[in-house]
């Protein structure tokens, strides 16, 4: 049993933020119904190419997109502009302890489907609202995006090439960084109130917002600014408080070099070859290597390109120095450590032949992750939940399909 075994979420959310959390609370054991429009269901449905294959190889409907979020769930398809619908939804979260949405705020108001409609049926009820930007504050009721939030939230000012360098200019995260965060931070907001809960405490709101997410997120480089009011500059693959911490050319490609205090340096320059570079002022501790980062990192580069990749990873690695390959995403999975842990996992799919997942890393000794359901079709669940959860007939349910509700 699932750690969160005893738990029902009712997810109505869509896209990325809202459905990891879901997929989170599903691992766990929680059982999660996914809410979902008739017809064209969750918009990542349609996110695609690339699409997963059946058993003969052929594409489907499932895009990859929406199979990363969505896996140990049931899909129950429901049209709540519909009062029959709304009823349904309604009675789902009377039985249910978590209820996730990512709608605009005041959306589901009209639907009587807002916290203050459910909490008075079930005062026990923990309701989670991601939105972009929170249910207050004058960008309250704008839509928001990740990439959009990346570049609000300041995230896209510290990711690029170093202004100067050919090519230089902001970039985003290669994924979509600030709704993950999110789906994690909602996770564990969730979490914090089902404990509360536990304690004899009411069901609550939980209001998470993109926005304030990434600006937790900027970290230290938000208090390089609080601490300093100068604002962050971009620095490519290099550390604003480290040196030398970024990456470096080899002989046959580029690595990188994480050096996280000076017994690392003094190491480092040894294998490199340099053991003077420690006793130079300017590069004897980090603070000075910091300030003297442009004589210092030349230096370094002109050593690192006479050995190869490996070797320098082999080098560094018997001397306790943190460095490693820049691997893509085929070299990550074929990567030894990877398949140890067990990172790809394969789940039977409805279509025919399997889905491959990218594994939870959460590792609970008692109560581990279960894999129990491949992503679901759109509706695969309508039946199952309509009549295992909320007690309706199989002739209940064929009428409502007559009606277009489901």
């Amino acid at each position: 049993m699932g750690a969160l075994s005893h738990l029902r979420v009712l997810d109505l959310s869509r896209v990325l933020a809202g459905p990891w959390a879901g997929q989170i609370l599903a691992d766990l054991g929680a059982e999660v119904i996914k809410i979902e429009r008739p017809g064209n269901g969750d918009d990542t449905r349609a996110w695609g190419p690339p699409f997963l294959k059946d058993s003969r190889g052929e594409n489907t409907s499932e895009a990859a997109y929406y199979l990363s979020a969505n896996r140990n769930k049931q899909s129950v398809t429901i049209d709540f502009t519909q009062p029959e619908g709304q009823k349904l939804v309604r009675e789902l979260a009377a039985k249910s302890d978590i209820v996730i949405e990512n709608f605009k705020v005041g959306g589901l108001k009209a639907y009587g489907l807002d916290y203050e409609s459910l909490q008075l049926e079930n005062p026990r009820l923990i309701y989670c609202s991601i939105t972009g930007f929170g249910q207050t504050g004058p960008y309250a009721k704008r839509a928001g995006y990740d990439f959009m939030i990346q570049g609000l939230g300041g995230l896209m000012s510290l990711t690029g090439l170093a202004e100067g360098e050919d090519g230089a200019g902001p970039v985003k995260v290669g994924v979509a960084l600030t709704d993950i965060l999110t789906g994690l931070y909602s996770t564990s907001a969730i979490l914090a109130a089902l404990a509360h809960r536990d304690q004899g405490g009411p069901g609550q709101h939980i209001d998470m917002a993109l926005l304030d997410v990434q600006v937790a997120c900027l970290a230290n480089q938000a208090m390089n600014y609080l601490t300093t009011g100068v604002s962050p500059r971009r620095l490519g693959n290099a550390h604003p408080n480290i040196v030398p911490y970024q990456d470096f050319p080899t002989a046959d490609g580029d690595f990188i070099l994480t050096v996280g205090n000076d017994s690392q340096f003094r190491k480092f320059a040894e294998v490199a070859g340099h053991p003077q570079w420690t006793d130079d002022p300017r590069f004897s501790t980090n603070k000075q290597r910091v300030a003297h980062r442009a004589e210092l990192i030349p230096l370094i580069r002109q050593a690192t390109v006479f050995k190869t990749t490996a070797e320098w990873v082999a080098a560094l690695e018997v001397a306790g120095v943190p460095c490693g390959p820049i691997n893509d995403v085929a070299q990550v999975f074929a990567d030894p450590q990877v398949q140890f842990r067990g990172l790809k996992v394969e789940l039977p799919h409805a279509l025919g032949g399997s889905v491959p997942q990218v594994a939870s890393p959460i590792r609970l000794s008692a109560t581990p992750v279960e894999y129990r359901r491949a992503p679901p079709l759109l509706g695969e669940h309508t039946l199952e939940v309509l009549t295992g959860v909320l007690g309706l007939s199989d002739t209940d349910v064929t009428t409502l399909r007559e009606a277009g509700v489901l």
